[in-house]
């Protein structure tokens, strides 16, 4: 099988920075006196190595701050790694954080034109698929509200819905599916698993360690950066709840 995702020696660092200057004056004698402020370098990731092959699903885990969710973001070209290199082969579809790329004072529908152009999806396309987005998210009655008056379910319906319709080669799941009610998680389960039997590659980072062991292929476990384990999701799992005893 062939490679849809490979990352070689890959690390990303951040700069943080400490004690940013609240007004003018306080950035103007900074200057003068040589403080410019603290910064510390966060290494979100250090010189990882995995490939994701075609059609598989790959499960990341690892404890909050692992670097889990910026690893979908360099795949999907969000972010630039600081070093190594990073080959993806496909069309990606990321479902990232809850709500990122909407436009709160925009409506459901204009929301759903905007994100599926930034996705490189044609307008004529987007018009085509309208309304199986709104029914699948469950969202008729909304859609021309704007989304600053959404709930955090109906944000997440909306962004699945688009996600999904954009006929991806690669879908990237980042937690989402933990919102909302149980019937629609169901639901979004059940599409990710259409997409699987169609040889779709999914990458998907949960911290719902039953649902990776029981969807996906393989696990990646992630920590403070470095990549700890990585192999078939069952054995990968068990190795990390055996570590968090």
């Amino acid at each position: 099988m062939s490679v849809a995702v490979s990352f070689k020696g890959v690390s990303k660092r951040f700069t943080l920075h400490h004690e940013r200057p609240r007004t003018l004056q306080e950035l103007t004698i900074g200057f003068l006196g040589g403080d410019r402020g603290r910064t510390e370098q966060l290494w979100a990731l250090k010189d990882i190595d995995f490939e994701v092959e075609e059609g598989e699903t790959l499960g990341i885990i690892g404890p909050n701050g692992a670097g889990k969710s910026t690893v979908l973001k360099l795949v999907a070209g969000i972010m630039r790694p600081t070093s190594g290199e990073i080959v993806v082969r496909g069309k990606v579809s990321p479902l990232l954080e809850l709500g990122a790329g909407f436009h709160h004072d925009l409506t459901g529908r204009e929301n759903i034109y905007l994100n599926a152009a930034l996705l490189g999806v044609r307008e004529r396309e987007t018009k085509a698929k309208f309304q199986e987005i709104v029914e699948f998210a469950e969202l008729e009655r909304f859609i021309d509200v704007p989304l600053k008056h959404y709930s955090s379910g109906m944000y997440m319906r909306l962004g699945f819905a688009l996600a999904v319709s954009v006929d991806p080669g690669i879908l990237l799941i980042d937690e989402v599916l933990a919102v909302g009610d149980e019937a629609f998680q169901r639901k979004c389960l059940a599409r990710v698993e259409e997409f699987q039997k169609e040889g779709r590659t999914i990458v998907f980072v949960s911290h719902a360690l039953s649902t990776i062991a029981e969807m996906c292929h393989r696990a990646l476990w992630l920590d403070q950066g470095r990549v700890r384990a990585i192999g078939s999701a069952d054995q990968v799992v068990k190795e990390y709840l055996e570590s968090v005893k």
